[in-house]
Formats: structure tokens, C-alpha cells, sequence
């Protein structure tokens, strides 16, 4: 097979930070992506029905002219949030979502959840009105090793969460063991989980083999090869539960390349090539479409985009500007280590 059509696909776990960062990669994911879930993690977070509105503005403003692309935002999850401010957001068509950061996980989650019996009535309040909880699905305690907070996650906080909430839809954002896979193949239909580009790529040993590896460095940090292939398995199966969520996260090169380099992986680019490489090689190119396009709109209860995007095999290996230079500074583009020979056909 040297060409494949598919729905346009879908973005559902997306980075666009703000300012002059925003405005430099806004265009690179819709490009190719007919919408995406926004991330609110800005700073200050994006708490309010209020502060989703002057986002998406502002995402719609760095938006290149004639651009097809539609955020879907998001809310962050604080222990003061207002039920009923979520509930309105949501009724409103503006909130498609709600972001979980344990404090202290992630790029820019301070002001994220310590204590959870305090976010219960918002809790309660989303399976009301069917509004998904999108989580980073790991734990904080120091003396929990990093490459473990998946799967202890999953046992102390996620499991209990949704015993003790019955209804709540939720999404178990990109997924990076074996553990989480099988999880999330537990579950029933109120359950899903994205998986990364990157992840579906790199093991732990991309980030140190032969010298610490910064634009590898992403978190959750990629673990062992035995669940990269876990992921992959899940991805190419043609299982709904799962669906792509680049979690593509700009980081100016200077704040990667440092003393303590940010987390993340920019991939908004090229996903799409490499998730045609990935999937040929597993002999699963007929399960992108079900990944890519159709298993996020299902979960999210949204209609399979209309347009199309056609992926081109050749000869001749694509290429990609080693960064995108932005106003916040270079911003480098994953490099996936082989060379790919899949082109989205302009």
C-alpha cells in the first residue's frame, strides 16, 4: 500500500502554551489536525469558563488565515474549582473536558489536585452532565520511583476515583505501561486512553544511552521496551478504549537543553507520518483510521470530521525543519532516529 485516506484526524491531548510560543506553533498543528483537546496548563492555569473563552480567542487569533482547526478546551482541575462554573462551560459547548494534574506532576501543575476529597463535588457534578476527566496519571510521593508512578497511580488514586464516583467518563492521558494498557482494557465504554507519538517510539534507553538525550525527555517518561511494545499493541489493535493524543509540548531549546531541561516532545509536525511508519510496520495500517480519526471522536461523543487527509508512501524519505523557530525561541522537532518514507499529500 503506497497511499492511504483517512478522516482528518483528531489531536486529543495538544500543547499550544500562549504568547509568542503559541503563535509560532499553532499553525504546525492545524496543518494537519481538524481539532484538538487544548491543555490548560498556562500560567496562571486556565481554572474558568472565562479563561477558556480569552484562550480559545487567542488560539483562534495565532491561527493562520483559512485555517480548518477547532480547540476544544479545557479546565483545570484546583481544589476551589466551582462545580457549577464547570457545569455552565460545559452546557455552553465551550469545555469539552476537565484536566487532573496531581500537584507537582508535570510542566506547570502547581496548582494541581493534593488533596481529592476536596474536588469531589466537581467530580460528582461531571458524571452528572457527562463531562469527561482527562488525568496525568501519575503520582507525586518522592519515594515512589519515577518509572513506577504510572502503575501506583492507577492502584491508589485512578481506581479509587472511579469506584468512588460511578458514571465519570474518563481519559487516561498518554498511557505508557503495560500496566495502563491493561487497565484500560478493563473498563467499559466510560473509559479511554491516548497514546503519544513518541511513545509509540522511544524507550527509556533514547533518553540516557550514550549521554542524556533532553528532547527525548518528556513526562511521563518513556519506560522499558516491554511496554513501548505494549503501546503499540494497543494502538494498532483496532481497540476503541485507545486513541492518539500527541501530548506535542513546545519547549524553547534553551529550557530543554539545560542544568534541569523542561519535559516534553514536539511532534505536532510530523505525527502523522510517523504514525503511518509506525502502524505499516506492525502490519496495521488499515487500524490508523479507527486510532487517528474515529475511536476520540466516539469517546468524546463528537461526529467523525468529513474532510480528509491522504498519507503518500515514496521512494524518497520525508524531511522536516530540525526546528521551528517561534518568537519564544527554536522549538525542535522529535526525531524519530530512522527515516521515514511517509508524506501527507498537500
Amino acid at each position: 500500500m503506497s497511499t492511504i485516506t483517512i478522516p482528518r484526524p483528531d489531536d486529543w491531548h495538544l500543547h499550544l502554551r500562549d504568547g509568542a510560543m503559541l503563535e509560532g506553533v499553532a499553525p504546525e498543528s492545524a496543518r494537519d489536525f481538524a481539532r484538538a483537546i487544548i491543555m490548560p496548563n498556562l500560567v496562571p492555569p486556565v481554572v474558568t469558563g472565562a479563561e477558556a473563552t480569552a484562550y480559545r480567542e487567542r488560539i483562534l487569533a495565532a491561527l493562520p488565515e483559512r485555517a480548518e482547526f477547532e480547540p476544544l478546551m479545557t479546565l483545570y482541575l484546583t481544589e476551589r474549582t466551582d462545580p457549577e462554573d464547570v457545569a455552565r462551560a460545559a452546557a455552553s459547548g465551550l469545555v469539552r473536558a476537565v484536566k487532573l494534574y496531581p500537584a507537582g506532576a508535570t510542566t506547570n501543575s502547581d496548582s494541581g489536585v493534593r488533596d481529592f476529597d476536596r474536588v469531589r463535588g466537581v467530580l460528582e457534578k461531571m458524571a452528572e452532565i457527562g463531562l469527561p476527566l482527562c488525568v496525568h496519571g501519575e503520582v507525586t510521593s518522592p519515594e515512589i520511583d519515577i518509572f513506577d508512578r504510572e502503575a501506583v497511580f492507577i492502584e491508589t488514586v485512578l481506581d479509587p476515583i472511579r469506584r468512588a464516583t460511578p458514571g465519570l467518563r474518563v481519559v487516561m492521558e498518554h498511557v505508557t505501561t503495560k500496566d495502563g494498557v491493561d487497565y484500560v482494557r478493563s473498563q467499559g465504554d466510560d473509559m479511554g486512553a491516548t497514546i503519544t507519538t513518541h511513545h509509540l517510539i522511544i524507550n527509556r534507553n533514547h533518553i540516557l544511552v550514550g549521554g542524556i538525550k533532553p528532547h527525548y525527555y518528556c513526562l511521563p517518561v518513556a519506560k522499558r521496551e516491554e511496554h513501548r511494545r505494549a503501546l503499540v499493541a494497543a494502538a494498532t489493535s483496532g481497540d476503541a478504549h485507545f486513541f492518539l493524543g500527541t501530548d506535542s509540548a513546545p519547549h524553547a531549546d534553551p529550557a530543554k537543553e539545560s542544568a534541569c531541561g523542561c519535559a516534553g516532545c514536539f511532534t505536532a509536525t510530523h505525527t502523522m507520518p510517523l504514525l503511518a511508519h509506525v502502524f505499516e510496520a506492525e502490519g496495521a495500517l488499515d487500524k490508523l483510521e479507527g486510532f487517528a480519526s474515529r475511536n476520540g471522536p466516539r469517546f468524546y461523543k463528537l461526529p467523525v470530521n468529513e474532510t480528509t487527509l491522504t498519507l503518500e508512501k515514496t521512494d524518497e524519505p520525508a524531511s522536516w525543519p530540525a526546528k521551528i523557530e517561534t518568537g519564544a525561541g527554536p522549538v525542535t522537532l522529535f526525531d524519530p532516529g530512522f527515516p521515514v518514507h511517509w508524506h501527507v499529500k498537500r
